[in-house]
């Protein structure tokens, strides 16, 4: 998990220096660990991660959802479902397609049709 948080790129937003780590990090019981917690707060990100053995309920699912209904909205294309590209770039190219496609549907049901 730490490796991942290391890996983000730049965020470019407000102005001044672009943020390079999130305020929060979310995950589930798999990712729960001492001292990845401990590695968290010493970067100062605050971690919702759910203990092991807790009740669920802890409000993860929430923004799970949105992360999990926007990739099943990609797999609806059989490209991104199925991988056949060797080559990240095309792959990636497809996936700038989908994403395309999917706000293009959501703008076009937005507007009424005169």
């Amino acid at each position: 998990m730490i490796p991942l948080v290391d890996a983000i790129p730049p965020v470019r937003g407000r102005r001044g220096r672009p943020r390079r780590r999130p305020r929060t990090l979310y995950g589930d019981r798999a990712y729960h660990s001492r001292e990845g917690r401990h590695q968290l707060r010493r970067r100062r990100i605050q971690s919702k991660i759910a203990a092991p053995k807790s009740p669920p309920g802890s409000g993860l699912g929430r923004k799970r959802w949105v992360v999990e209904r926007t990739i099943a909205w990609l797999h609806q294309y059989r490209r991104l479902r199925i991988r056949y590209e060797r080559r990240d770039d095309i792959h990636e190219a497809f996936l700038a397609i989908g994403c395309s496609l999917i706000c293009l549907k959501i703008l076009q049901a937005e507007t009424p049709v005169c």
